[in-house]
């Protein structure tokens, strides 16, 4: 509970930054960075978590939150809608980001718990993390960097 509330805390000032970075360096390589960190937090991650330590623990959650979720979060609010013409902006933002958030949120959890279930360990939960930085990844590739570009 205290992680998620310091990571949700930290997030009102990351959620901006981030944003106002993606402008300076671009949204793709914002978004790159992001599914790097994920890829090489994803076995690191449980290890901290398996310490049991609250601080380590703790800390472990508000860089998971904050540099896996929360950089996609500041970027993709404008990259989403700077992907669609005028015409088709809020529909088309909208649209994708409900029908990704519901497909990749909805279906995660029953992932992992169930590669959990099946490996007795984690291990398989950090490849799945990893897979999915790698879908995202490729998505980046082949999506237009719209960062200080004129909107149509």
């Amino acid at each position: 509970m205290n992680g998620a509330f310091i990571a949700s805390f930290v997030a009102l000032f990351s959620i901006p930054f981030f944003g106002w970075l993606s402008d300076r360096v671009g949204r793709k390589a914002m978004f790159y960075a992001s599914c790097l960190f994920c890829a090489g937090f994803a076995f690191p991650m449980f290890w901290l978590l398996d310490t049991r330590d609250p601080t380590i623990v703790i800390l472990t959650i508000v860089v998971a939150i904050s540099f896996g979720q929360m950089v996609m979060f500041g970027i993709g609010a404008p990259w989403y809608s700077e992907l669609f013409t005028v015409k088709l902006r809020y529909s088309g933002a909208s649209l994708g980001f409900q029908v990704g958030a519901a497909i990749s949120g909805g279906f995660s959890p029953l992932i992992a718990a169930s590669l959990m279930t099946w490996a007795r360990a984690t291990w398989p939960v950090s490849l799945f993390l990893i897979f999915c930085a790698c879908i995202t990844a490729t998505a980046t590739w082949f999506a237009p960097e719209t960062a200080n570009k004129e909107l149509t």
